[in-house]
């Protein structure tokens, strides 16, 4: 147990503490019961103290103890090769590592004025961690794990891993875990498609002469070959060999409209295959661009998935399950509004902590956390879960090769193992197709999970 003084239980202050350590470290404003304490111990206030026992101390800035959102002027440095800020003038850390690492997981700098990027996001650019370099890691994790180091070596003669093992790994995650997600956006090519849709899309392939994607069309429609988009079987067969726990995000927007052009959700194809996805995993919903601003629409798509599901695990349109788990279409997301209308949904945990324009680490975190609500100043009960890497961001807005693609995928899952975090990437079904423009990519994803899973 890590036992940490300070002169105020701010509720910022706690929050942090418990992301970062989880129930194994804990605040008092008892000195009498911080200087008796023979554990490890950090002086986290401005109060100087003389004793025989060695303590670790980090000098506070004011944002933990702030109610308030408002501008902040950082001058930034460099320690152990690594960026900080909140620079503090005495202690045995050259910064606030706690509010910075709250600054960051908090998302601060999103509640302040910024210009939104063609879909109304928070873009990338105005963030701290790609103006600073910082974004490729989760930089947070880094810090805490150089902190257990220097604390390890300062006051006491043990191993590190002996004290990494009686405080915590370096999150509120003991271990390092891979999760691979998917979004279905569009189940199928051509199944389950509009007559009319595929009426057209045969004629569009003669008048355009591309005579592969008409036999293509005619093929599955024959029955001679499967939808393209259908990857389904081969993704499981993954999954269940290398044993891993993937989640699906379904796309269940009533209506077709703008970027949601996902597949109705009464076609019986489609519930089939949420229902045999629910058997197996995680699934959730894939909240339509149009649900963003509308409240209903949120709350119907999440009962049609439950119905959905209802009658394929029960058979009965009495019996009860929950969605709990989600991710915004497009990553449309603004704070706070975003958050707060899927817990009024009664969304549980939500997986959208990411860029679409540019793979990263967004709260420079891997790991799951609560979200701290800093309109209302609060910590919440909505877990957030972030993800580092999408392979749309990789194909049409970084547009890299896909080997180059590969590279950065390997270099953030290194990253997390090695401070023992939740390494979650994203992946679109269609674009894991036997297509021509699509093979590479899809065997490029197998060998990844093989080499790595």
């Amino acid at each position: 147990m890590l036992l940490i003084y300070t002169t105020v239980v701010s509720k910022r202050l706690n929050y942090i503490i418990k992301t970062l350590f989880a129930d194994r470290a804990k605040l008092t404003t008892n000195e009498a019961e911080w200087m008796a304490y023979e554990g490890f111990r950090i002086n986290y206030s401005d109060r100087h103290f003389s004793s025989t026992i060695a303590f670790f101390t980090i000098e506070p800035q004011s944002l933990l103890f702030e109610e308030d959102i408002h501008q902040q002027h950082f001058v930034y440095s460099e320690w152990e090769g690594m960026v900080v800020f909140f620079q503090t003038k005495q202690g045995d850390l050259p910064f606030d590592i706690f509010a910075a690492a709250f600054y960051l997981i908090a998302r601060y700098e999103e509640y302040l004025p910024f210009e939104a990027d063609e879909y109304g996001r928070f873009p990338h650019e105005a963030g701290m961690a790609f103006q600073q370099g910082f974004l490729k890691i989760p930089l947070v994790q880094y810090w805490v794990k150089k902190l257990l180091e220097k604390l390890a070596a300062f006051q006491y003669n043990h191993s590190l891993t002996a004290f990494q093992n009686s405080i915590t790994n370096t999150g509120a995650t003991s271990s390092f875990k891979f999760i691979p997600s998917y979004d279905i956006d569009v189940a199928y090519c051509y199944q389950e498609q509009p007559l009319l849709k595929n009426l057209f899309g045969f004629f569009k392939c003669l008048f355009q002469a591309r005579f592969n994607d008409f036999i293509e069309r005619a093929n599955v429609f024959s029955g001679i070959q499967a939808d393209p988009y259908d990857q389904y079987a081969w993704l499981d067969q993954l999954h269940q060999e290398l044993k891993l726990s993937p989640i699906y995000f379904f796309l269940l927007a009533k209506k077709r409209k703008g970027v949601d052009k996902n597949i109705s959700p009464s076609k019986k194809g489609l519930q089939q295959l949420i229902q045999q996805h629910a058997k197996k995993y995680i699934v959730g919903i894939h909240p339509s661009w149009q649900s963003s601003n509308d409240e209903k629409i949120l709350q119907e798509e999440r009962n049609c998935m439950e119905k959905i599901i209802r009658f394929s695990l029960f058979n009965t349109a009495e019996d009860y399950i929950t969605i709990a788990h989600s991710r915004q279409h497009y990553l449309r997301m603004n704070l706070p509004d975003t958050y707060q209308r899927l817990m009024g949904a009664g969304i549980q945990h939500d997986y959208t902590m990411g860029y679409g324009a540019i793979n990263g680490f967004r709260a420079s975190y891997a790991a799951p956390f609560k979200w701290y609500d800093l309109s209302n100043d609060q910590a919440t009960d909505i877990v957030i879960h972030p993800f580092c890497f999408m392979d749309t961001t990789a194909i049409f807005q970084q547009r890299m090769p896909v080997y180059d693609a590969m590279q950065e995928l390997q270099f953030m899952y290194n990253s997390v193992k090695s401070v023992g975090g939740d390494m979650m990437c994203i992946f679109h079904n269609q674009y894991l197709s036997n297509q021509l423009e699509w093979k590479e990519w899809k065997n490029a994803y197998e060998k990844f999970l093989r080499n790595n899973a």
